[in-house]
């Protein structure tokens, strides 16, 4: 066994009180004796406190030592507020032209759903209108596009109805040339100068099957006028009646005749729309030869 001796009696002082605690047996003695040992406790706790703070220091470099290095707040701030390299930059701008490019088509391919379309050889002609309302001549080049040329007749619907349902529909419209307009001629027609092209006049005189049937007026496609196209984009070509609920309501239901037209322009002066059978035959309508409806435009 390993006997502990102490050089000095303070050294054997401060060992005994460093490793041991010594009881406070204050009560049954006098208040001077109570008042020392309160004393001797206060100074043991100094001396453990000031000896962990030595022991800490020692360990932890100080902030004047070499062993010490201060963190890099400075070289992390000077870092964030440096700009980015050029290869980053570019890579930004790359990423915003694409952005910008794809709004812009989406932008586009949404407008052109609103747009006129220039006409084609072939058309979808759709005539409507409510029972007793007026029929609608709208041709689109496509069933999901804006109509290029939309008329209002002042036909009324069921009066169409009957004459369609005899046989052949021959429906003329014509409207007058602008006054102090001159002739055009086939050097102007050709080089495509000249007035107001022919589907962008706005007044017509109406005639079917050769009877007066008041005017036509041209005009734009309002929301009524979607509500039936859109209703109808699902149907190629046929007859029927839609219901009012699905266009809109208010005047009750609309009576619709789809198909396909061919486009033919005789000059700047006139065009016309047939109606194309589905069994390409060049004859309708009990036999009679021709299609079953006709659509002139003529400029006088």
């Amino acid at each position: 066994m390993r006997t502990i001796t102490a050089r000095n009696p303070h050294d054997s002082l401060s060992f005994s009180r460093r490793h041991f605690k010594w009881p406070v047996l204050g009560k049954s003695r006098s208040h001077g004796a109570i008042s020392g040992d309160e004393d001797y406790l206060k100074s043991s706790e100094a001396e453990e406190e000031d000896e962990a703070a030595m022991a800490f220091s020692s360990a932890c470099p100080s902030f004047h030592s070499e062993d010490f290095v201060s963190p890099p707040l400075k070289a992390a701030a000077a870092a964030a507020a440096a700009p980015p390299p050029p290869q980053q930059q570019q890579r930004r701008r790359k990423v915003r032209t694409a952005v910008s490019r794809l709004r812009s088509a989406l932008a586009n391919a949404v407008a052109g759903r609103h747009r006129q379309v220039g006409l084609g050889a072939r058309l979808t002609g759709t005539l409507y209108g409510h029972r007793r309302g007026h029929v609608h001549l709208a041709f689109q080049v496509d069933p999901r596009a804006c109509p290029a040329l939309l008329l209002e007749l002042a036909a009324p619907t069921a009066a169409l109805v009957r004459e369609m349902a005899s046989g052949l529909v021959r429906i003329a419209l014509e409207c007058e040339r602008a006054k102090g307009a001159a002739l055009p001629t086939p050097a102007a027609s050709a080089a495509g100068d000249g007035g107001k092209k022919l589907l962008e006049e706005t007044v017509w005189r109406a005639y079917c099957n050769g009877k007066s049937c008041g005017y036509a007026v041209r005009r734009e496609c309002g929301a009524a006028d979607w509500r039936v196209l859109r209703a109808l984009e699902p149907v190629s070509m046929g007859a029927g009646v839609i219901p009012a609920a699905s266009c809109g309501g208010g005047e009750g239901d609309v009576m619709y005749m789809r198909a396909r037209f061919e486009r033919v322009v005789g000059s700047r002066d006139s065009e016309a729309f047939y109606m194309m059978n589905p069994d390409n035959s060049s004859s309708g309508g009990g036999g009679i030869g021709g299609p079953e409806l006709s659509v002139y435009l003529l400029r006088v």
